[in-house]
């Protein structure tokens, strides 16, 4: 029997980390070219050009500190003044380039993170990615990636990056100061850094994926709060609180662990780095303390030598000495280019669907018109109806019936554009025409005069007309709750009941006049009485409407009715040929 060849891990590492090279260029070249990239780039010149001020400073520090301890060690006193002089001239100046280079740094780290977050979150409400991301199976939280992991990455990009530039021009500068004392003093400090970089490679690589999952971790904890919080009156009827509590439990005791682990590696490469940053005090001091003691340097050299030697194994030493930092870099940079290939993906997805299904979507018709059209669930895993084909005109309506699971929601959720749908036809009127009113209504912080505007808040309406509406939709006791005002603003969310809040909805959606309103059991937490009096609102107004719906009461404000029979098969009753 042939097994399966393995993927060696040096290949996968290798995969993984060009991935993420990728994501971090995809990232940070969007920036670079976006309508900020003016300002963008005038701070990232002026970093740069500080930054080659501030090493050219430390070099000529490393000479006037070297003409200073040698002027003391020959007790020339003029040779001395002047070299302070030197040395404290250069301190004036690298305050002055400092408090710059971090002004410019902070300034284009935070002017990054305004555009990359407003950028994610347009990107997040286009295509309805928001809502398609609830099933991703690769992106958790992406709240925490938009807030949290955008303000550390843009951070800690230009940290690094400027980390990186710094250290070259550290090298170019004093590389040249320890080859004009000892060639081997270079030799020396490139092996070191090197074989320090890969043993730091070789203890700590764990840390990147340790990382990653630890902002998995923190935010599910997190989320779990959140949970709480939003749902506590369900926790509270259900007296679920040992449930919940033990759920925190165990999400905390994951992040625990996770830390525990991180802090286990760390100690391990803590071992090494400060055995590592140990040693490098002594390596120049074999070297040069034989040359001094046999006169061939004088003492102010060898002060400089030591700091050189620092300098240019701090340079080529980045890697080792902020290993931990860049494995917690690499994993936010993972999560967020998982995102941004995400978002990616819904925008190709809008036209692979058009071009692959071969769908009609005529967005300017006044009618729903579907010929053909066979509807799956969004993965493709479930055939809910084939070949389904009806009209509906203005003023007309349907009901969509079946058994729980045969996809009623998920058929209305296709029509009202929410899912993609599949091979056939589909017509209906542009998405502004259209309404949606879900079981449970989305009840936005603000005023009630928001509640009922929600989401056309840039248009005004006439109080005289929301009142109403409000006493159309029998929600007076609503209204007197705030004393007429319907500027108050409260915790709607907590004060309304479900019934209540659906019948917001439907204040809304009078107050809106759509051309068709797609209703799923959007009265279910009504008395038949509210639920039939609402219904015969719907049918006064003209307004077309498709609902779901499992009271049989129901049928009888609906023209026909859609019957999900499960695995594809459909029946429609009513005025049209019935058909399976």
């Amino acid at each position: 029997m042939s097994k399966t060849p393995r993927t060696p891990l040096s290949l996968i590492a290798k995969e993984k980390l060009s991935k993420t090279a990728r994501q971090l260029w995809q990232i940070t070249r969007a920036f670079f070219k976006s309508e900020r990239r003016v300002k963008a780039r005038g701070l990232l010149t002026l970093l740069l050009t500080l930054s080659v001020a501030s090493v050219g400073v430390i070099v000529l520090t490393s000479y006037a500190g070297r003409d200073l301890i040698t002027a003391i060690e020959n007790k020339n006193a003029h040779a001395y003044w002047s070299a302070m002089g030197r040395y404290l001239a250069t301190f004036v100046v690298a305050v002055l380039i400092d408090v710059c280079y971090r002004w410019a740094e902070q300034s284009l780290a935070l002017l990054w993170r305004e555009w990359m977050s407003q950028h994610l979150i347009k990107r997040y409400f286009n295509n309805r990615a928001y809502y398609r991301l609830r099933g991703s199976e690769s992106i958790d939280n992406p709240d925490q990636r938009i807030s949290e992991d955008v303000r550390n990455f843009t951070i800690d990009s230009l940290s690094y990056a400027l980390l990186v530039v710094n250290s070259v021009m550290t090298l170019i500068g004093f590389l040249g100061v320890l080859w004009s004392i000892s060639g081997t003093l270079v030799g020396v400090a490139l092996v070191y850094a090197a074989g320090g970089t890969f043993m730091c490679f070789v203890i700590g690589r764990r840390l990147v994926g340790l990382h990653y999952d630890k902002y998995q971790k923190e935010a599910d904890f997190r989320y779990g709060l959140v949970r709480v919080r939003d749902n506590a009156e369900s926790i509270t009827f259900y007296r679920g609180e040992k449930r919940e509590h033990l759920d925190l439990v165990n999400r905390l005791a994951a992040v625990v662990a996770n830390m525990r682990t991180i802090i286990r590696w760390n100690r391990n490469l803590g071992f090494f780095r400060n055995s590592y940053n140990s040693i490098a005090l002594v390596v120049p001091i074999l070297i040069v303390a034989p040359m001094f003691m046999r006169g061939e340097l004088q003492f102010g050299v060898v002060t400089q030598t030591l700091g050189a030697f620092a300098q240019v194994l701090g340079a080529v030493s980045l890697i080792a000495d902020n290993f931990e930092g860049l494995s917690a870099y690499l994993a936010g940079v993972q999560r967020l280019g998982i995102l941004w290939d995400d978002l990616d993906d819904f925008d190709a997805d809008e036209e692979r669907i058009a071009r692959e299904n071969h769908q009609q979507l005529d967005a300017t018709s006044t009618q729903v018109k579907l010929d053909l059209l066979t509807v799956h669930t969004p993965d493709g895993s479930k055939l809910l109806a084939k070949d389904l084909s009806f009209e509906l005109h203005p003023h007309q309506s349907l009901m969509i019936m079946g058994a729980s699971g045969t996809g009623k929601s998920s058929i209305l959720r296709t029509i009202a554009g929410l899912w993609p749908g599949g091979p056939g036809s589909l017509e209906r009127p542009a998405l502004n025409h259209l309404m949606f009113l879900p079981q449970r209504p989305y009840m936005v912080p603000g005023s009630l005069r928001d509640q009922l505007r929600y989401p056309d808040h840039e248009h005004g309406t006439d109080d005289e007309a929301i009142r109403q509406v409000v006493e159309k939709v029998n929600l007076a006791d609503v209204l007197a709750r705030v004393d007429g005002n319907l500027d108050r603003v409260i915790d709607w969310t907590n004060v309304l009941s479900l019934g209540e809040q659906q019948r917001v909805a439907f204040a809304r959606l009078f107050l809106r006049n759509p051309r068709f309103v797609f209703l799923d059991e959007a009265t279910s937490a009504l008395d038949e009485d509210n639920q039939n009096r609402l219904y015969e609102l719907i049918r006064e107004s003209g307004i077309g409407f498709i609902s779901v719906g499992h009271r049989e009461t129901l049928r009888r404000f609906h023209e026909r009715v859609l019957q999900l029979k499960g695995v594809g098969e459909w029946e429609l009753m009513g005025t049209a040929t019935v058909k399976t």
